[in-house]
């Protein structure tokens, strides 16, 4: 009797690249900055301007971590594009790296309860879409499980059990406002997303690669 296979796409993120212009001063920022293990990087002289629709954050565990990591990556040639204070939701601040990726640092908690640390609670991509709930059902369509949903303005995926990074949609403009840039921007996003079993681009241009073979 003849078996079938089930050719639905299945997609986790499991890895994140950022292409830039100088691949060693990269490399040293962000071993300074501290999260050279969460990224790959490769030389790219793909032309950017403006916004790239897309944020990298890190969930850390109190005002004095954020305040290091924020204090690391100016050290190291980053740009403060958001000072960190206090808010509602906690304290978290905004930097833009020598390369132009835009970093969010941030946490819960209003008050220390320890020393800083250099220890990420949580990796997260999020991306800026034009329609978060036709960008969910796309990437629901391609194996993804939704672990949090509010409406048309954010939805978050299950992490891969693998990954060290979890991703997230945002509209585009509400991103952009939150980080306190210009939402306008053109051309690549100089960022490419592994954990798929083919390469593919997302409806808002992000591109997708298959694992390279060992």
């Amino acid at each position: 009797m003849a078996t079938t296979t089930s050719t639905a796409a299945h997609t986790t993120l499991t890895s994140v690249t950022l292409e830039v212009a100088d691949l060693e001063g990269a490399r040293r920022f962000y071993r300074a900055f501290g999260v050279d293990a969460y990224l790959s990087l490769r030389a790219s002289e793909t032309h950017s301007t403006g916004f790239r629709g897309f944020t990298l954050a890190l969930t850390v565990s109190g005002p004095a971590t954020v305040d290091a990591f924020i204090a690391a990556a100016v050290d190291a040639g980053g740009e403060e594009v958001k000072p960190a204070v206090k808010s509602l939701w906690g304290y978290g601040g905004v930097i833009q790296a020598p390369d132009g990726t835009i970093w969010k640092i941030a946490t819960s908690a209003k008050k220390d309860t320890g020393p800083a640390t250099r220890d990420i609670d949580e990796f997260v991509l999020l991306l800026g879409v034009e329609d978060v709930k036709a960008t969910k059902q796309f990437y629901v369509g391609r194996g993804m499980t939704v672990a949090k949903s509010f409406g048309g303005k954010y939805a978050e995926f299950a992490p891969a059990q693998s990954g060290r990074v979890k991703l997230a949609l945002y509209k585009r403009r509400g991103l952009a406002k939150d980080l306190g840039v210009n939402a306008e921007g053109t051309g690549s996003h100089l960022i490419v997303l592994g954990g798929t079993t083919a390469a593919f681009t997302d409806p808002d241009g992000f591109v997708w690669e298959a694992p390279t073979p060992a």
